[in-house]
């Protein structure tokens, strides 16, 4: 399987990133462990707004993909990382399976409410569940990897752990993209009925990809939960998946990186925000996000287009 030139920047710039460990202080790697795992629900988003559905309740498989973390070390035993991380993929996956039946009927703003419905009905049995901590939810610790326990470096592992899985998640994300798939999900959302006429199932193909994002979406939660140590119905909450659409259009659709670009800025827009204006952090990133709208309806990643455009005319 040889690489492209998109793809070898991408795995080299995990690499990077994850020796970064050894020279950047704690706070940043925090910052850029929920950056990244932010930026693969981001992913999920993306990849649905690709074929023309925009989903306002990805945070229900980002709460799921936590939850599955932390449930798997309080009642199965379970503690190693990569084990956790496959068991939030399959049980976001599964869930998937059986809603996206439904969800895949319907297009537009419909699609996007009934997504969001589903998000805050998880919301609601979390918020009343007793036995997974209510509203506090309960934390997540005792993780382990192939045997070996971190300790101390818990936090620098799962750093690593986020900058590796989000490399060869975007690599991945970055083949589909090229493939008839994702060929096929652009034409969907051009013209679905023409798509019909080819031969093609337009809600199959949206059912693969609503499957797909949501295991991707799943690993983002699962990393945030052992990066923080807690998980809390808030993940499915309409705010947190307002968020991740938020970073959608703040990066755009135009290459598989440009969420964690988004992700990493808004991160650090929102943590200086409230270190400054402490009561008003939302209204800069509305003012934020209203910027980029007039100016770069096309996200973050137009700028980077602009700019080869402009080399290549010189």
């Amino acid at each position: 399987m040889r690489l492209d030139r998109t793809e070898l920047w991408l795995l080299a710039s995990g690499v990077v990133l994850a020796l970064g460990v050894f020279v950047l202080p704690n706070w940043l790697t925090f910052l850029l462990t929920i950056a990244f795992a932010k930026g693969l629900v981001v992913q999920g988003v993306v990849v649905q707004m690709r074929a023309g559905l925009v989903s306002f309740g990805q945070g229900l498989y980002y709460c799921i993909g936590g939850y599955t973390v932390g449930m798997g070390g309080q009642w199965l035993g379970v503690h190693d990382a990569f084990v956790l991380l496959a068991l939030s993929m399959v049980a976001a996956a599964v869930v998937a399976m059986v809603l996206g039946l439904l969800l895949t009927r319907y297009r537009e703003i419909f699609f996007a409410m009934l997504t969001l419905a589903f998000s805050m009905i998880l919301y609601g049995v979390l918020a009343k569940s007793q036995s997974l901590g209510s509203t506090d939810g309960f934390n997540v610790h005792g993780i382990t990897a192939l045997g070996w326990t971190p300790g101390s470096s818990g936090k620098m592992f799962v750093y690593v752990l986020t900058c590796g899985i989000a490399a060869v998640a975007a690599v991945f994300l970055h083949r589909l993209s090229k493939s008839s798939v994702g060929y096929v999900c652009e034409a969907i959302r051009e013209n679905e009925v023409r798509v019909e006429y080819l031969g093609a199932s337009p809600r199959w193909t949206l059912y693969s990809t609503y499957v797909l994002a949501a295991a991707v979406s799943a690993l983002g939660g699962g990393l945030t939960g052992m990066a923080t140590g807690h998980v809390d119905p808030e993940m499915a909450y309409w705010t947190t998946s307002g968020e991740f659409v938020f970073i959608a259009l703040l990066g755009g659709i135009g290459h598989v990186a440009a969420p964690f670009v988004a992700a990493s800025l808004f991160s650090t827009v929102r943590t200086y925000a409230i270190q400054f204006v402490p009561h008003s952090w939302q209204m800069i990133l509305g003012f934020v996000l209203l910027g980029i709208i007039i100016f770069l309806p096309k996200g973050l990643w137009s700028l980077f287009k602009r700019t080869r455009k402009a080399e290549a005319r010189v």
